[in-house]
């Protein structure tokens, strides 16, 4: 049991374990304020822009309800296309924002220093250098022939 738990501590205590926890939390942060972002600053001004449309009340009503007074006796059967459709605004603009934010994270990032460049590779010997060396190698073996 003791080796047991040491083993989860310590893959617990990893980096990258902590890393992703650090990483979580401040994403569902993030996920908050850019929630806040969509539905307190840009849907009113969305809605504004539409006249007012919210496209969630749109339906398509297969079958009607059946209520006597207040009491829900059959519900309603219907497909909530709008629902679907302002879901998939809403996604449009938090992943536009998200973009954005990440664009501006991305710039404010120091960069990093360039790295120093490598010294340059020796230039190849000249047609007259390689010449000069054979020339050499031909008389070393004349010479000991």
């Amino acid at each position: 049991m003791k080796k047991f738990l040491n083993e989860f501590k310590e893959f617990a205590m990893k980096g990258n374990v902590v890393d992703m926890a650090v990483g979580v939390v401040i994403g569902a942060a993030f996920g908050k304020i850019v929630t806040s972002l969509v539905n307190d600053i840009i849907m009113p001004v969305v809605g504004v822009l539409t006249g007012g449309t919210n496209f969630s009340e749109y339906k398509w009503v297969i079958k009607q309800g059946v209520a006597e007074g207040t009491e829900i006796i059959t519900p309603e059967v219907a497909v909530t296309w709008g629902t679907f459709v302002q879901t998939i605004v809403d996604f449009i603009i938090i992943a536009f924002c998200i973009f954005l934010a990440i664009k501006v994270m991305n710039k404010m990032r120091r960069k990093p220093e360039p790295e120093p460049e490598a010294p340059a590779a020796p230039a190849p010997p000249t047609q007259e250098e390689l010449l000069t060396e054979i020339r050499d190698i031909l008389r070393k073996e004349a010479d000991k022939k």
